[in-house]
């Protein structure tokens, strides 16, 4: 069986003859690039074989000459029977993302919109009981007089005990003078036992809410029984390195083996992430004894080792949309494995749980005639419509610009990255900022916003994206029929390369707002409706949390609406979750919303290529629908 040695990382992995490359550094647990899921088409998951022999087909997707000197791609090539010595070039790090740790009052979230009328009931509940001494003369078991006990100090409903529970209750019951904390599911026939501990622990009962998104994972620990929230962890989702969108994801699992890998690799990140926010509050990870999640329909298949790829081909059917209650222990979360898992419904192949867990924190389907339109910006577009007599659904795929996706200097929200920028009228010389105020690395999303809307305003780009090659600037560059503008030079980077965007990845980024401006668009026209009939617009993500509005109306990504119409709720899937987990009225509530909800596929309307074309110019064909802007134009700004 051949072994490869791959270079800098000197591990070694034995494989079968004929494994693809990708397989094998992925099975080796070596980090290696491939945002588009092994299709070919990112050319990102390059590697150069300094020893062996394989079959690839990089040819035609590498140069020639890279591929005489041993570079190839990893997903187009396969191990023969030989030994391979592989390099890996040294790769980024992802770090230093905007996260919001545990101490901050907004928790990801606006304090303030949560909702009013919360009550406290979470799914999970506990009690102390008092369990009496055996008796030679009763001729009862321990788990009777358990049982007996909470039948009489609680209610008179059935008790399911696991029998990983049963196995303690000998000690239990015999310790602490009978004094038993019992943790359970209140159904209305019956108690399902979570937990048994000898003592008294009514105050230290904890829940943790999880937000599942296609780039980062968040998690919040929760005191049941005060609804507090004792700290939140954010980190990006570990299995960005085998796709950036859900379609590269579905495409990455059609091997059972990938499938397994990306269900291990979210798995890693939620278990560290939970591990990282018990340690401040010093709680042992087993003593959480309940976990709602949230996630798009994509990421809860992949959490749950589902088969996505129906996801993705026409009817656009999943396997599952509302999961029943699961167990912690069988989905491979790290808490108590009899914890009660609470996951949040899914509309349709496109708009999941993060959709009906984010709505919980609007009143878009409250007792208002009001219409408001809710919007979850992210690598896919999810957006919601309605008021209390409808709700439409849809969503369109943005592709990973907004992420830094598909741009040869676009990276994700890290240090390093270009999150705001100036454009000088007269030279086009770009001012900038960084997170974490450093050296820039590369422009993340909001970066490339700012970035089109001040080329856009200040003349240096027109719009269909083009740069103006009349206007002569040392910062636009010209070959042959393209161009691209420099951000920073290479002396000003930490790459010690230049940052640029080039006219092929503007035409990229207006392609990505089209898909979501054109969405609105047609939802609305679907409804008898305009953008100014709207009474508030949401904005979700953990992207839309840093968006300039101002901006994102320049490049028409968002409509021309007064700015007080718009509301950030940053991310509004775990506050959601949240809600989900400290009440069943919420929960109930979720489920209902998702029944109401009709879900709109965009790629069987004949008339959403009309309203996307039309959305293809800075701001739009229709200059009429951005009147701020062409205001702008005129130099009143």
């Amino acid at each position: 069986m051949p072994v490869i040695l791959f270079k800098p990382s000197q591990k070694t992995i034995d494989v079968s003859s004929g494994t693809e490359l990708l397989d094998a550094t992925h099975k080796a647990e070596v980090e290696i690039d491939s945002p588009c899921g092994g299709k070919g088409t990112c050319c990102q998951c390059i590697v150069r074989i300094i020893a062996g022999e394989v079959d690839s087909d990089s040819l035609g997707l590498l140069p020639k000459n890279a591929i005489d000197n041993g570079y190839l791609l990893a997903c187009r090539t396969k191990v023969k029977n030989s030994h391979l010595t592989v390099e890996i070039p040294k790769r980024d790090e992802i770090k230093g993302g905007k996260f919001v740790e545990a101490e901050d009052d907004a928790f990801l979230v606006h304090q303030e919109l949560l909702p009013e009328d919360v009550k406290l009931n979470p799914l999970t509940k506990r009690f102390k009981i008092s369990v009496p001494e055996p008796q030679l003369e009763d001729g009862l078991a321990d788990i009777d007089r358990l049982t007996r006990a909470l039948q009489k100090e609680i209610c008179e409903r059935e008790i399911i005990y696991p029998l990983s529970i049963i196995r303690k209750i000998a000690d239990i019951v015999r310790s602490e003078s009978g004094n038993v904390t019992i943790t359970a599911i209140e159904e209305k026939d019956r108690f399902n036992v979570v937990e048994v501990n000898s003592g008294d622990h009514t105050d230290q009962h904890h829940g943790i809410a999880i937000d599942i998104g296609t780039t980062t994972v968040a998690v919040q620990l929760i005191d049941l029984s005060t609804a507090k929230i004792l700290s939140t962890r954010t980190d990006y989702n570990n299995q960005l390195i085998c796709g950036l969108d859900v379609i590269s994801r579905i495409n990455y699992a059609r091997k059972s083996e990938r499938l397994e890998e990306l269900r291990n690799r979210v798995l890693k990140t939620i278990n560290n992430l939970i591990r990282q926010a018990a340690k401040n509050p010093q709680i042992k990870t087993d003593q959480i004894c309940s976990a709602a999640i949230s996630g798009n329909t994509t990421m809860i298949h992949l959490l749950l080792g589902l088969k996505p790829e129906y996801i993705r081909l026409e009817p656009y059917t999943p396997t599952i949309l509302e999961v029943l209650n699961l167990k912690a222990g069988e989905i491979g979360i790290e808490i108590n494995p009899e914890a009660c898992v609470q996951i949040s419904p899914a509309v349709g192949s496109y708009v999941g749980g993060d959709i009906t867990a984010g709505l919980l924190c609007t009143d878009i389907a409250n007792d208002s005639d009001e219409v408001n339109l809710f919007m979850d910006i992210g690598t896919n577009g999810e957006l919601v419509i309605g008021n209390q007599d409808f709700l439409l659904a849809c969503a369109c795929s943005a592709g990973p610009a907004f992420e830094g996706g598909g741009i040869k200097c676009g990276m994700l929200a890290a240090f390093g990255a270009i999150e705001g920028i100036k454009i000088d009228r007269a030279t086009g010389k770009a001012s900038y900022w960084t997170i974490g105020n450093v050296k820039p690395k590369g422009i993340c999303g909001s970066g490339i916003i700012s970035l089109l809307a001040n080329l856009f305003l200040t003349d240096w780009i027109d719009a269909a994206g083009k740069l103006n090659r009349q206007r002569k600037s040392p910062y636009i560059q010209i070959e042959d029929r393209q161009a691209k503008y420099i951000i920073a030079s290479a002396e000003e980077s930490s790459t010690d390369e230049p940052i640029s965007l080039s006219e092929i990845e503007i035409e990229n980024i207006i392609r990505a707002k089209a898909a979501i401006y054109s969405a609105c668009s047609l939802m609305l026209k679907q409804v008898g409706l305009n953008f100014d009939d709207l009474a508030n617009i949401y904005i979700a993500g953990g992207f839309g949390r840093f968006i300039d509005l101002e901006k994102a109306t320049v490049i028409g990504l968002l409509p021309d609406l007064p700015l007080e119409k718009f509301k950030y709720i940053g991310n509004a899937s775990l506050m959601g979750t949240y809600l989900v987990l400290i009440s069943q009225e919420y929960r109930q509530r979720q489920l209902e919303l998702a029944k109401r909800m009709t879900y709109m596929e965009l790629s069987t309307d004949p008339s959403y290529m009309e309203q996307y074309t039309g959305a293809l110019f800075l701001p739009h064909t229709d200059g009429f629908r951005f009147p701020s802007v062409q205001t702008m134009l005129k130099g009143e700004w």
